[in-house]
């Protein structure tokens, strides 16, 4: 099993920057975690690299754009049918995720489609898979919590050590642009 990469402090406060600033480049992400640009540059191909930056692509909202219907659905399959499912489901465009799991499903798949009616046909779709036993679906009414990982990652990395390279965490409201700063607007 391949090993994971861990991530430091300034790998974290990188991450944060970037997902509050998607636009930053790395000029301004030095500015703003206080290291050099060569050490935001190499940092940024290590976790390239490395596999936890996937991609620099805008992130999209489904309902947003037009799919404001999404459900979760969970699929028991045949046994051995995993590979005709993939190919099923990767032929069905409102799919826009879908894991193999443990439990009582076999794979969980999340859609997104423009109306019920198109919900409906969609599962009706998933059913017609001779890989598909059984489904179950249900429909969301609102997101609690957004897709997010930076809680995880500060939570898991290891605190900034008082050496090279020179980061220091900024401390609260110390970034001009801070939205977290305590002092009032006005």
């Amino acid at each position: 099993m391949e090993t994971a990469y861990r991530l430091d402090a300034l790998d974290v406060a990188l991450l944060g920057a970037l997902r509050t600033h998607p636009r930053v480049g790395d000029l301004e992400l030095s500015r703003l975690t206080h290291v050099a640009r060569a050490t935001v540059q190499s940092r940024l191909r290590r976790l390239e690299r490395a596999g936890v930056i996937t991609d620099w692509a805008p992130t999209v909202d489904a309902a947003a754009a037009g799919h404001p219907v999404q459900a979760f659905v969970t699929l028991e399959i045949a046994q051995g049918a995993l590979d005709q499912v993939t190919r099923d489901l990767t032929g069905i465009p409102y799919v826009l995720e879908a894991y193999v799991t443990t439990g009582s499903a076999d794979v969980l798949c999340k859609v997104a489609t423009p109306s019920h009616a198109e919900l409906q046909s969609t599962l009706l779709r998933l059913n017609g898979s001779p890989a598909v036993v059984r489904s179950t679906s249900v429909v969301t009414l609102s997101v609690l919590v957004s897709p997010r990982i930076q809680p995880l990652l500060e939570a898991s990395a290891p605190p900034a050590a008082g050496r090279a390279p020179a980061y220091r965490r900024a401390t609260r409201g110390s970034l001009p642009d801070d939205t977290h700063s305590d002092a009032p607007d006005g």
